[in-house]
C-alpha cells in the first residue's frame, strides 16, 4: 500500500490502516521519544499519546510531508513538553525540598541506559546520554534525530520545521557542547 493510500484509509477511519501505521512506526517513535526523555515509562506513555493524537487529528493532516515526518514532529513536540514540565517541577521542588530533615541535599539525578547499547559500552553510554540530556532542547532533538535515529538533515528540517542552515547550526553546536562536556568528564576521571 502506498503512503497516499494509507493516508486515505486513515482519514476514512479504517482501523486496519491505523493498526498498520502503529505496527510500522511504533518502534521508531518509541526509540525517538526514549532518547529524548530518557525514561522508559514516560516514553511508553508519550508514544501512546503520539498515536492517540494521530488517530484524533488524522483528518487535519494534509499530506504536505510524509506521515513518518509528521509522527516524528508529534513525538518530539510531546517529548519536549514533558521535559519542560519536568524542568518546571524540578525548579519548584528544588526550592521547596532542597534539603531533607537532616539538612542533607536530596537532589539525585536519575541515570539512564538506552536498551540498544552493548554491555561493554554501558558506562560510556550513560555518560553520553547524560551529556545529551544537558543540551538545550533544540540541540538535543536535532542530535537525537540525526545520530540516534539516523534521519537526514532534510528530514530533520521537516520534523523540526526549521531551515537546513538551522539544523546544521544546531548539530554543530550540539557536537561542540558534547565534545566539551565529554572532554571534561574524561579529563576529570584521569586526574
Amino acid at each position: 500500500m502506498t503512503e497516499q493510500e494509507l493516508l486515505n484509509q486513515l482519514q476514512n477511519g479504517n482501523e486496519s490502516a491505523f493498526k498498520t501505521l502503529v505496527e510500522t512506526h511504533q518502534k521508531r517513535v518509541f526509540s525517538t521519544v526514549l532518547a529524548i526523555v530518557q525514561s522508559f515509562e514516560e516514553a511508553e506513555d508519550i508514544s501512546q499519546d503520539v498515536f492517540i493524537e494521530v488517530y484524533q487529528s488524522i483528518h487535519k493532516f494534509r499530506g504536505e510531508s510524509k506521515i513518518s515526518t509528521w509522527l516524528y514532529r508529534i513525538a518530539t513536540t510531546k517529548s519536549l513538553e514533558i521535559i519542560r514540565k519536568k524542568k518546571t517541577q524540578k525548579r519548584f521542588a528544588f526550592f521547596t525540598n532542597l534539603f531533607n530533615d537532616d539538612n542533607e541535599v536530596i537532589h539525585n539525578p536519575v541515570e539512564f541506559e538506552h536498551p540498544g547499547i552493548l554491555l561493554e559500552n554501558k558506562e560510556r553510554s550513560k555518560q553520553l546520554f547524560k551529556a545529551i540530556n544537558q543540551l538545550p532542547d533544540n540541540q538535543k532533538v536535532a542530535y537525537t534525530l540525526c545520530n540516534i535515529e539516523g534521519l537526514s538533515y532534510q528530514e530533520i528540517t521537516e520534523v523540526m520545521e526549521v531551515s537546513l542552515s538551522s539544523v546544521e547550526s544546531l548539530l554543530f553546536r550540539a557536537k561542540a557542547n558534547l565534545k566539551k562536556s565529554l572532554h571534561n568528564i574524561y579529563y576529570s576521571q584521569k586526574i
